[in-house]
């Protein structure tokens, strides 16, 4: 009995070492398809997003005058002998300094819309989206000069803007891009407001925020709304909290408003993310050996008190079916839906199984014990990674029931007898 158990945990060390291969080939295999494909995505669809708020100014244009500290010539030698250092005297120089002066914002009313769509490439889904921006700002010239630059930076680098429109004060301006940034002239009297109005379409990758300013930012009489097509919401981290979320027919209505805020946070969405094949796959693989080590426990309790002669050999061809399913749902997920090859993979394992013990032991036990218990321990225990946050007590629940029917089944045995009755037979 104890060599038969040995084999039996020789064979369990050698499928677990095969899973964790298993696994870290899914995972490599998953980086390098995100450092390749990443960028593609980014390039043709967009990157993440932060759109700033926009800013006024005024230039001031100084001359000021500075001295140059003197400078020493390098060491020479005259006529007469000896090495001489020669210094120069200091002197005056002038330059000119441009200086900005921002004006006041007193006003911000801005709207974003979100329209998700997910795209895979490879073992990877990219939460892509397209955003709807409009957002009006109100300055107040505090300043002598009459002379007002308006500056909106851009949320980013790579990505089209379609249907930009730029006003101030409702009539169409014209414009110039300098630094990832529309720049527009116009002029206000000291005193006077003006409203800058931007407005485009977008798209971008993964998260979307809105940047009040460096650092911490005073912000006065701000309304944000923003409206997604999607239930899942999520705020990175360092952003606020809406003040007002109302449920809508296709997602969520969410408003920012602030009298008067100080504030170093700042206004973001991350975007809802779908089930990674990849890596949902290569964590089904690391916990393979933990059903596999139920699936073997139950096997030998209920082959040791019906008196089944399960050879070392069964197992070892018992482990194999298991390792088919983790092996071919890793490949699978490449060309068809995660759901999709977990019941395929599924399927086939159990087909092994039950076809197996068929020959090897009876179709009873193999299609009632060793089905029911495969079931339970591959695909039941697998699919609770499905479940992002309820994994871990899904399994622990299905690991004390577990323990609970095992102590039921075996409360009455007396396993002195038992083995050595094995111990007997084997002899």
């Amino acid at each position: 009995m104890g060599k038969r158990i040995a084999a039996i945990a020789f064979i369990f060390i050698c499928t677990a070492a095969g899973w964790m291969a298993l696994g870290g080939t899914i995972f490599a295999r998953t980086e390098s398809s995100d450092k390749s494909l990443k960028g593609r995505v980014g390039s043709t669809w967009g990157a993440s997003q932060a759109q700033r708020a926009a800013v006024a100014f005024i230039e001031r244009i100084e001359t000021r005058s500075i001295e140059v500290p003197d400078r020493r010539l390098p060491p020479g030698r005259d006529r007469t002998g000896p090495t001489t250092t020669t210094a120069l005297p200091a002197r005056d120089r002038t330059e000119t300094v441009r200086t900005r002066v921002p004006l006041a914002l007193d006003q911000t009313r801005a709207t974003v819309a979100f329209d998700l769509e997910h795209r895979r490439k490879g073992l990877l889904w990219y939460s892509t989206y397209e955003v709807a921006f409009d957002g009006n700002y109100r300055f107040r010239n505090t300043t002598g000069s009459d002379s007002v630059v308006f500056e909106f930076p851009l949320p980013a680098a790579q990505a089209i803007y379609d249907d930009l429109r730029v006003t101030l004060n409702g009539a169409p301006a014209a414009y110039e891009t300098r630094d990832q940034a529309i720049l527009t002239t116009a002029r206000v009297p000291p005193g006077d407001s003006a409203t800058l109005s931007v407005a485009y379409r977008s798209r971008g990758l993964n998260d979307w925020r809105y940047v009040f300013g460096n650092d911490v930012s005073s912000v006065r009489d701000l309304d944000l709304v923003m409206r997604t097509n999607f239930d899942d919401i999520d705020f990175p981290e360092n952003t606020l909290s809406p003040t007002e979320s109302t449920k809508e027919a296709d997602g969520w209505r969410l408003r920012w408003r602030y009298a008067n805020l100080l504030s170093g946070f700042q206004i973001g969405m991350d975007m809802p993310q779908r089930l990674q094949p990849g890596p949902l796959a290569g964590q089904i693989a690391f916990f393979a050996p933990v059903s596999l080590l139920f699936f073997f426990a139950i096997m030998f309790i209920i082959t040791t008190i019906r008196g089944i002669d399960l050879h070392p050999m069964n197992y070892a061809f018992l482990a194999a079916a298991f390792f088919s399913f983790h092996l071919l749902m890793a490949y699978l997920v490449d060309h068809i839906s995660i759901h999709l090859a977990f019941i395929i993979a599924s399927v086939v394992s159990i087909a092994l199984v039950v076809s197996y013990l068929r020959l090897a032991v009876g179709p009873r036990f193999a299609f009632r014990e060793a089905a029911l218990a495969q079931f339970v321990y591959l695909v039941l225990f697998s699919y609770a990674f499905f479940f992002k946050g309820f994994t871990g007590l899904a399994i622990t629940i299905g690991s004390i029931l577990t323990l609970f029917a095992a102590m039921q089944l075996t409360g009455r045995i007396k396993w002195s007898e038992v083995f050595a009755g094995q111990s007997g037979r084997t002899a």
